[in-house]
């Protein structure tokens, strides 16, 4: 194969969850600029309209389904739906996710109430296992027969977080076992897969400037937080994460299964500038 050719995604059935905005949609563009045929699963059927819209404008191929990932069933029924459409299914982004603020810790360091480890709720909890975790499994258990019928196999991305990596004060207590878990989910369906020529990934992202949790992270004060964190001192813009998903999408990455890609600006190894 020619290095030029490395990157070519042209024509493969892609699906992304949480596509209609942030991450997801950059997913999606990465994908359908670079040939990928595209199908982006949302809750929001507003804003899944409107990105779908927006890559057909861009002259990409791409359908939208709305869905609620912690339905198994109509998550299920979906991809299989959209891999009938294609007839095929070759990439499936598993990044739908919702934050759960607010952390033990405020912004300026105060300890919140509602935050408290003993104040969390089973209803907050099992949302954000629900749709931070369970809906990758639920996601990859309904690619992987698809998957298995391509003599290619098949290409998991999981978006996962530096939060799987480490404890947070700041973010909400649930958020941090729901992705440390879908890491480790990443690890054993890439072990199992490996077969079927089924690569599993996950893409660990520090603070991006998205939607997630209300679009806190768009506050200026939240923003200068976070920065102060950063070795760049900012926060990321989501075209930021399209060279590692189309890395791990595409023939680049043939011999890459079980790894966790961190995009963080360095957020891990710590600030003292």
């Amino acid at each position: 194969m020619k290095t030029s050719e490395l990157f070519d995604v042209t024509g493969l059935a892609t699906i992304v969850t949480g596509a209609a905005s942030g991450i997801g949609y950059a997913y999606t563009e990465a994908m359908a600029d670079n040939g990928a045929r595209v199908a982006l699963f949302d809750i929001d059927r507003a804003g899944l309209d409107a990105a779908v819209a927006k890559i057909r404008s861009r002259g990409g191929e791409a359908r939208g389904t709305a869905v609620d990932v912690t339905d198994r069933a109509a998550l299920r029924a979906a991809i299989d739906d959209t891999a009938r459409a294609f007839g095929r299914l070759d990439v499936l982004f598993a990044n739908a996710g919702i934050d759960s603020p607010p952390g033990f810790l405020s912004m300026t360091g105060e300890r919140t109430v509602d935050g408290a480890f003993e104040n969390v709720s089973d209803e907050r909890w099992d949302k954000v296992i629900a749709t931070n975790f369970t809906s990758v499994f639920t996601s990859i258990r309904a690619a992987v027969p698809h998957m298995k019928k391509n003599p290619q196999g098949g290409r998991i991305i999981v978006t996962t977080s530096v939060s799987a990596l480490r404890s947070e004060a700041v973010v909400g207590m649930p958020y941090m076992p729901a992705k440390a878990g879908a890491a480790h989910l990443v690890r054993q369906a890439a072990l199992e897969l490996a077969k079927f020529n089924i690569l599993v990934n996950a893409i660990a992202p520090g603070p991006f400037i998205t939607n997630i949790a209300g679009g806190h992270l768009r506050n200026p004060e939240t923003v200068k937080a976070f920065a102060r964190a950063v070795p760049f001192h900012r926060l990321a813009s989501t075209d930021e994460i399209q060279g590692a998903a189309l890395f791990l999408a595409s023939p680049a990455s043939t011999y890459v299964t079980g790894a966790q890609i961190i995009v963080d600006g360095g957020t891990m190894l710590g600030n003292w500038d």
